[in-house]
């Protein structure tokens, strides 16, 4: 039954773009019957079934979505041991730095026993144990004379029955997922584990060298690296935090380690979860994005950054609090500068638009293609024209709102307690014991996490700034109620009203929390202003939400119909891969220079000597420790040095990867691991949306620098120990 499936599927797999080998971001599942021979040719020593397999442990069994794929890790070891980027850590490094009162940024952190194991109660962490085609159970319950609406209902209706009944009896959960934009659906099965804990993390001078200055550039010397260890109960299964009962969990694959380092054409691959990509995007989704889309948000975050760095500045404890936050909204600030300039230059537009010239003249070559796919782009383009009226104020809120001044977002995680506060419809005691149960976990929330790593001044200024970039670029229609007040009461002065907003609210400070939440009440809510702000924020994004979602799902049927159009116009003439949607993919390529835009050709690696070189005291970007120093000047490099004599800290690929993928493995023909991917080069800014083949770069830390780090600087041998070193 298996074969017959795959079968069917590469059928469907072709391409309408040219794919080098080392494009793609692949299904593991099909890899035996897409890309084995063609892996094999470039160096791959592994069989298909190494790499995944539900019939016995593979290389997927050892791939982890953290934090349902924020990013990318994996295990090294058999009793748990996980390891990710510094950058995928940082937040859990921060949370506990605030926590212990500790400065595990500045100095790093490491656990030179278990014992010493921070717990983290916002990291998750997910392997995946099956997945299935489902593609004939949906598609038999959908036709193309539905509504854009009805459609997506069958969808949802057949799907949750699929998620319902592949978990049943279990503790697993599931996702049905779309492909080709809605013309192939896969079922994913999960195992989620919660008790994950912090084993060690250098200092933000290694695991961010560089920092924003290198942020997409090459060459890099960052030792973006971190590792944690999940747990599990007694029983083998997921369980809740438990310190005295919880153990190491066993893996049932982990990755081991090579030295052997890397050189100029060897093959390497990837295993992931990457984000999202849209490569199949029209032209005018592009000429949106150029024009509308990537300019609002560079403009919001434009702002953020300025005012969150003047604060980080000017105060050492703001800086600690607001660097991880800082970091995320930076790195794809730079993002979205990246790709709109990478696109411009490469003529995207005029790309797709001659592509989507000769799909024309195929489908009116043909009546019955022309019933079938002729009035794609009519649906496509005219929902685009449609969704010019809500676009901008969608991207706002989501920019300005949801990602802008905290005391919003907080306030929002009140919204359950303020429902049973005033609720009648649930029994008094169920009621009660509701609100007890969520006022003791917004008030260990509160203490333990948001006022640690908040400062009430810095987010008033983002407050006053952001809210009046939306009022001041926004229709008044598109206006949250409270901007009535602030337009009657305070004369549009937004400093005025965030004055008022946060002396008088409860969730400005730590203390006006405590003592509501001591005896909360829904009328003490219902006049608090950040409240309302909040209420009326996300009132006003629910409606502008359902009418672009409206309009999206008609986009989403336009596109399903030039996807399938796709699909038969290139049938059987090359392999095609969907587009990423966070789920867990195979990318593979070899190791490669790079030549920039500029012409000037770059190798491939980089070296710890070039590192001390960059050295500059007066740049908070390039630190380099003293104790490194000594290292470096000691050439005390063990056994991780090169033929050169010295210790290679980056490398680059050409594997196709985007956000997600970001602390997944650089594996060896072998299947060993060789490094770890922390970001990709410019010109791959613009790849989730049109690739760039000849200039597309992965940007790994190679990993003879992490365990040099390790051993060396961290001297944490008990890590090195655990590892499998070959």
């Amino acid at each position: 039954m298996i074969k017959k499936v795959l079968f069917a599927v590469l059928m469907l797999f072709s391409t309408f773009f040219k794919v080098s080998a080392d494009e793609g971001m692949w299904l593991p599942l099909l890899v035996d019957r897409l890309n084995y021979t063609d892996m094999k040719e470039m160096g791959l020593q592994l069989t298909a079934d190494e790499i995944y397999s539900i019939n016995h442990s593979s290389l997927k069994d050892a791939i982890v979505s953290m934090n349902d794929g924020m990013c990318t890790a994996y295990m090294v070891s058999k009793e748990g041991l996980m390891m990710t980027n510094h950058h995928c850590g940082l937040e859990y490094i921060t949370e506990n730095a605030i926590k212990y009162n500790s400065d595990y940024i500045q100095n790093g952190f490491w656990a030179y026993d278990k014992k010493q194991e921070l717990y983290n109660p916002n990291l998750t962490a997910t392997f995946l144990v099956r997945v299935e085609d489902v593609t004939s159970k949906i598609l038999a319950k959908v036709n193309n004379k539905m509504t854009a609406e009805e459609w997506n209902a069958a969808v949802d209706e057949i799907s949750a029955k699929l998620e319902a009944e592949a978990v049943k009896g279990t503790h697993y959960k599931a996702e049905v997922k779309s492909f080709f934009k809605g013309n192939e659906f896969y079922l994913f099965v999960y195992e989620v584990y919660r008790d994950v804990r912090l084993v060690g993390a250098p200092p933000m001078a290694i695991g961010n060298f560089g920092a924003d200055s290198d942020n997409w550039l090459w060459p890099r010397h960052t030792g973006d690296f971190s590792f944690f260890r999940v747990y599990m109960g007694p029983d083998g299964k997921p369980a809740p935090y438990d310190k005295r009962k919880n153990i190491p969990y066993v893996p049932k694959y982990h990755i081991p380690v090579s030295t052997q380092g890397v050189n100029e054409g060897d093959f390497t691959m990837v295993l992931g979860y990457p984000g999202t990509t849209d490569r199949f995007m029209t032209s005018t989704g592009i000429q949106i994005a150029l024009d509308e889309i990537n300019p609002s948000i560079v403009k919001i975050r434009d702002s953020k950054l300025r005012l969150m760095k003047e604060a980080m500045d000017s105060d050492p404890s703001i800086k600690l609090m607001y660097r991880s936050k800082y970091n995320r909204s930076s790195n794809y600030w730079k993002y979205y500068i990246g790709q709109t300039e990478v696109l411009k230059r490469l003529k995207a537009y005029d790309k797709k638009k001659a592509m989507e010239d000769d799909f024309t003249k195929w489908v009116n070559a043909s009546a019955d293609r022309k019933s079938k796919y002729g009035e794609a782009f009519n649906i496509i383009n005219g929902a685009y024209q449609d969704l010019t009226k809500y676009r901008r104020a969608y991207v706002y809120y989501r920019e300005a709102i949801f990602r802008g001044p905290e005391i919003i977002s907080f306030a929002n995680k009140f919204d359950s307690l303020y429902f049973y506060l005033k609720t009648d419809e649930i029994p008094e005691d169920l009621r009660l014991a509701k609100v007890a149960d969520l006022s003791t976990k917004l008030k260990y929330y509160s203490s333990n996490y948001y006022f640690n790593s908040y400062n009430m001044e810095v987010d008033k200024k983002l407050f006053v700034s952001l809210l009046r970039i939306l009022f001041d670029d926004l229709d008044s229609e598109f206006y949250p109620s409270f901007f009535d007040d602030v337009q009657k009461k305070y004369k549009s002065n937004f400093s005025l009203y965030a004055n008022f907003l946060f002396e008088k609210s409860i969730f400005g400070s730590k203390e006006s929390i405590y003592e509501f939440l001591r005896d909360p009440s829904a009328k003490v809510m219902e006049k608090d202003p950040a409240f309302i702000a909040m209420q009326s924020c996300y009132s006003k994004y629910d409606e502008i939400n359902e009418k672009y979602n409206k309009v999206s799902d008609v986009l989403e049927s336009g596109e399903r119909i030039y996807m399938a159009g796709l699909l038969e116009m290139n049938n059987g003439k090359r392999k095609f891969y969907p587009d990423a949607n966070s789920t867990m993919r195979l990318t593979y390529g070899k190791v490669t220079n790079y030549t920039p835009t500029d012409g000037i050709e770059k190798p491939y690696y980089t070296t710890i000597d070039q590192l001390i070189s960059r050295e500059d005291p007066n740049n908070p970007d390039f630190i380099v420790p003293e104790k490194l120093k000594d290292l470096y000047a000691k050439k005390d490099f063990g056994r991780y040095k090169d033929a050169n004599g010295t210790i290679p800290v980056c490398f680059l690929t050409d594997c196709d990867v985007t956000g997600g993928n970001s602390g997944a493995p650089i594996l060896n023909g072998k299947g060993e691991l060789v490094g770890i991917v922390f970001d990709i080069n410019w010109e791959a800014t613009a790849s989730s949306l049109s690739y760039v083949p000849e200039q597309t770069r992965t940007i790994s830390t190679d990993i003879r620098y992490v365990l040099f780090i390790v051993e060396k600087y961290a001297e944490a041998t008990n890590i090195i120990d655990e590892l499998d070193i070959r």
